[in-house]
This record gives structure tokens, C-alpha cells and sequence, in this order.
């Protein structure tokens, strides 16, 4: 193991590495003394929300991409079914570690790359396939900014160092006793989490997914209500994901590209050409929905009873299981020369990674695709960061009403038009009484009009957000000071917080957060 540099580095892009809890405790501890302010990060693939750059200019990168350890390994089980990890366990490691010694279980996967921190995504309230990341986590393990080393929950009993034995209700109940402090690390910039335990789940014994096409955008908010019902009612018990025509095509469009090229042999404008025929005739609506079922092959057959009574009215209803796909396939690609089996053929290549997300399947498809689109498919997805693709999410939070959600998309839309910028939208039913909608803008990094016209369109589109009363449900590095509102009661004791944890005010500055 390395030791911390006996001189801390300086400049915006200085950055240490620590590998152990020790390690955090003395660069806390060395920052209080010597004033550095410190930007602690998991593995920094953050994209679109300000990956490691850091809210206030000069901290210091903390990068804890090498505390990847699972703690408890040897004790996970389907009886014990809770991973300890550290801040740089990514969900492909979590995944390949479960598919080898543990196969019957599962976790709440994103849709971004394999190489995404598991720790770092659940603070800042990612949202996976099966529901908030928020949820997934507890009985943290966190250097506060005072360097004392705390463990929430029951976690907390008979700890005081890491090397201490651990309760037996440590990792098993996630409350404990007394005021439950892990959210306060929940988008918080008290401390640095260096462990926590994460929920993982049991196979279930059936499952399947629901593509729904929407047959009329103007229906958009009955369709919304109706989907909203089947989640209130535990139809469907995951997120279910409403996503517009941009996202659509931006998910499908290099997988079928590959395809064509691959198997058709295509190539130039015919190749172009095919791709854009292709997506009309695979993707031809406005909006269209992913959501899924699981249990006991009764309740899924239920399930999907109940999906098409509620909205078969709406929406062209589609079951998607790995043995559709891979029946599908067999008969399809063999008959590739006709056009309608072409089509389908390769939207079932460039749909299969993406259908093994809900079971717990992480893929770097997505990140993918952006790397494509602007010419780059060489790179890693780790290398989003480096390339030509620049990306901006603005995410706000909306009440699960149909016909408010509908009005306020349209809203989002204009202003996106006023700016010249096209939106890559998916309403995420999240919750049984709220959804987040993941809006991005993209633009190329090497051309400054673009780079500028982004951020225009970013911060309008924020400023409807406020004026509808709403909120964004995490907020990028370079809108701390618009979220962040000093006249409010609420930031003033998050302030009062932020002195009591870390009274110097080393740990991320200005990260949601007055300080």
C-alpha cells in the first residue's frame, strides 16, 4: 500500500489517492491543520453532472477508485444478503463477483457503464432499474471532517476502529437506534463515506419485461396515470421507464449501425440509409415505456394480465424475456436479406445488452452509443470523460399527475427550442407518488458554440423548473449556488450541520451545501 505524498499537492487538478480508512483519517486530519479543502469522489465517472471537477476551484481530488474491496465476501449468502463495500466497488466488479460465487443473487443496476461507482451513485440518489439507489445503502462507515471515524445504524455497536468485531445486527437491520444519521451523507458534504452496506436481492424465480408504445402523444398524461397505478398497486414494482423518441434512438441507433455492418455488410449512405428505415420501423412513436414484472410464474402471468387490461387501450403492449429475444433471433437473422426480419433482427442485437439491466446485468452500452455518435468508439466507456462528447443532465423532480407532467414536458420541450437543442428525455416512475425525469442535452466538447449553447439551454431549462415550483433531484457541480438557498431555514441548519462535522470546512465545499 502507498503512503499519502509527505506534501500534499497543489492546483486545480492536483489529486492524491488513498487506499485504506487510515489513509482518510490522515488526510483529514493533515487538511485541517494545513486549511486544504478536499474533493473526495468514488471513481469520478459522474459524466454529465460535473464528473471529478470540484465545486469550489483549488481542492484537492480525493480519488478512493483503490479502496475496491467487498468487505464481507466470505460471509455474503442468500441468507446474508448484503454486500459491505467500499467507495470503489464498481457494479461491474459487484456483478461478476455474485455471478461467480453467488448466482442466485442480484442488485439494483444502473443504466450507465459497469465501471460506475456503487457507493458513489446511491449518495447521490441515482436511480437504478428497480427503484433509488438512496434505498439500497446503510450502516455507513464515514470519516467525518473533524477525521472521526463514525459507523450509523447498528453498525455502529462495538466499533471503534475498522479492525473492531462487528455486531451481529450490524449489516442485517438498517435503522438502528436513535436519530438515523446516514442521510446526512445522502448528498452531504460532512464527511467521506469509506464503506456501507448494500442490499442485494434474491432471483426471482420469473421475470419479464413490458415494452409499451404509446400509441397517441397526446395521450402521454393517461398513459402516465395508468402506469403510475400499476406501480401504487405492486403490478409493477420496479422503475418503469417512459422514454421519448431522442433517447430511444439514441439507445438503439449504434447497435443496429453494428448490426448492419456486421451481418448485412453494409456500409456509407446505404448503411445510413438502412439505420434510419430500421428505426422507423422498430421505433416509430413519440414515447415509449420499459417496465417489468417478476415472481412466481403465477403472479408474473397476473401481472401481465393486468398491464394489458390497463393500458393495451393506450399502447402496443410487447412481453421481452431472454427466450423471446433468443427465439426471435433464430428465426429472424437467417432471413436478414428481407427487410422487415432485417429490422427486427437488429433491433434485437441492440436491445439484448440492454434487457439484462432489470435482472441485474450491468452493461457499458449506453456510454457506448455516446462514444459512437461522435466518432469515437475506440474509446473505453471509462474514457466518456476524455472524449468529444460532452453531456448535461438537467433532472427535475415532478409529482406523479398525469396531466402536469404532460404540460410541463411541452413546457421543457419549447424552451429547448428556443435554444436550437434537442432533449434526450425519460420520465423514470420511481416512486408510487413521484418520478424524476433524466433530461440531457449533448453537444460536442471541441466546439465552443455548442459548449456554450448547452450551458444557455441548461441553466433556462432550470429556471422553468424553479418557476414551477420544482426542484432538481441532483444537481451538477456548476449548479450548487442556484440550488443552494441561503434565505431558506432548511439550508441555514444544513449550514449549522456542516460546522458541527466539519467545522474548517475542508470536505467539498459548496457541494449542496451553503458552505
Amino acid at each position: 500500500m502507498s503512503a499519502l505524498p509527505d506534501v500534499l499537492p497543489s492546483g486545480d487538478e492536483a489529486r492524491v489517492y488513498c487506499e485504506s480508512v487510515d489513509q482518510v483519517k490522515q488526510l483529514v486530519r493533515r487538511a485541517n491543520a494545513e486549511g486544504r479543502a478536499l474533493y473526495p469522489y468514488s471513481t469520478g465517472l459522474n459524466w454529465g453532472y460535473g464528473g471529478r471537477q470540484p465545486v469550489r476551484p483549488g481542492s484537492l481530488q480525493v480519488d478512493l477508485s483503490r479502496m475496491n474491496r467487498i468487505l464481507n465476501a466470505d460471509s455474503i449468502a442468500p441468507a446474508n444478503p448484503v454486500a459491505v463495500i467500499e467507495p470503489g466497488v464498481t457494479q461491474g466488479q459487484l456483478a461478476d463477483f455474485l455471478a461467480k460465487h453467488h448466482p442466485t443473487l442480484t442488485f439494483n443496476v444502473t443504466g450507465s457503464a459497469r465501471g460506475t461507482s456503487l457507493l458513489g451513485n446511491s449518495l447521490d440518489r441515482g436511480v437504478g432499474y428497480l427503484g433509488p439507489r438512496r434505498e439500497d445503502i446503510f450502516g455507513l462507515e464515514v470519516v467525518t471532517g473533524r477525521g472521526d471515524l463514525v459507523y450509523t445504524g447498528f453498525r455502529r455497536l462495538g466499533k471503534q476502529e475498522p479492525s473492531d468485531p462487528d455486531s451481529p445486527l450490524a449489516h442485517v437491520h438498517p435503522y438502528g437506534l436513535g436519530p438515523i444519521l446516514d442521510g446526512l451523507f445522502s448528498q452531504g458534504n460532512f464527511g467521506i463515506v469509506t464503506s456501507a452496506c448494500f442490499r442485494l436481492l434474491p432471483r426471482a424465480a420469473k421475470q419479464a419485461a413490458i415494452s409499451l408504445a404509446l400509441r397517441d402523444a397526446d395521450r402521454l398524461g393517461e398513459f402516465i396515470d395508468a402506469l403510475a397505478a400499476l406501480k401504487r398497486e405492486g403490478v409493477m414494482v420496479g422503475v418503469t421507464h417512459i422514454g421519448d423518441r431522442a433517447r430511444t434512438e439514441a439507445t438503439l441507433t449504434a447497435g443496429i449501425e453494428r448490426y448492419l455492418r456486421q451481418h448485412c455488410g453494409l456500409a456509407g449512405a446505404a448503411l445510413s440509409g438502412e439505420v434510419a428505415r430500421v428505426l422507423r420501423v422498430v421505433a416509430p412513436h413519440e414515447w415509449s415505456s420499459l417496465g417489468g414484472v417478476s415472481g412466481s410464474p403465477a403472479q408474473v402471468r397476473e401481472a401481465l394480465r393486468l398491464v394489458r387490461a390497463r393500458v393495451g387501450g393506450l399502447a402496443r403492449v410487447m412481453v421481452v424475456t431472454d427466450e423471446r429475444l433468443a427465439l426471435g433471433w433464430a428465426v429472424l437473422h437467417p432471413l436478414r436479406r428481407w427487410g422487415f426480419a432485417r429490422a427486427q433482427a437488429a433491433a434485437i442485437d441492440a436491445i439484448r445488452p440492454l434487457h439484462g439491466l432489470a435482472s441485474g446485468q450491468p452493461t457499458d452500452v449506453a456510454i457506448d452509443n455516446l462514444l459512437w455518435r461522435y466518432g469515437q468508439s475506440e474509446l473505453s466507456a471509462v474514457s466518456l470523460e476524455d472524449s468529444n462528447c460532452g453531456v448535461l443532465f438537467i433532472n427535475p423532480a415532478l409529482p406523479m399527475q398525469g396531466a402536469f407532467v404532460q404540460r410541463f414536458v411541452a413546457a421543457m420541450r419549447a424552451e429547448a427550442d428556443r435554444h436550437g437543442q434537442r432533449l434526450y428525455m425519460t420520465l423514470n416512475i420511481e416512486t408510487p407518488m413521484a418520478l424524476v425525469a433524466v433530461v440531457n442535452l449533448l453537444f460536442d466538447r471541441r466546439v465552443e458554440s455548442e459548449v456554450s449553447g448547452a450551458k444557455r439551454c441548461a441553466d433556462a431549462l432550470h429556471r422553468l423548473i424553479q418557476s414551477e415550483g420544482l426542484s432538481v433531484y441532483r444537481a451538477r457541480h456548476d449548479m450548487m449556488d442556484e440550488v443552494v438557498n441561503g434565505g431558506q431555514p432548511y439550508w441555514r441548519l444544513v449550514r449549522d450541520l456542516k460546522q458541527v462535522l466539519d467545522p474548517n470546512n475542508i470536505i467539498s465545499p459548496g457541494r449542496y451545501n451553503l458552505a
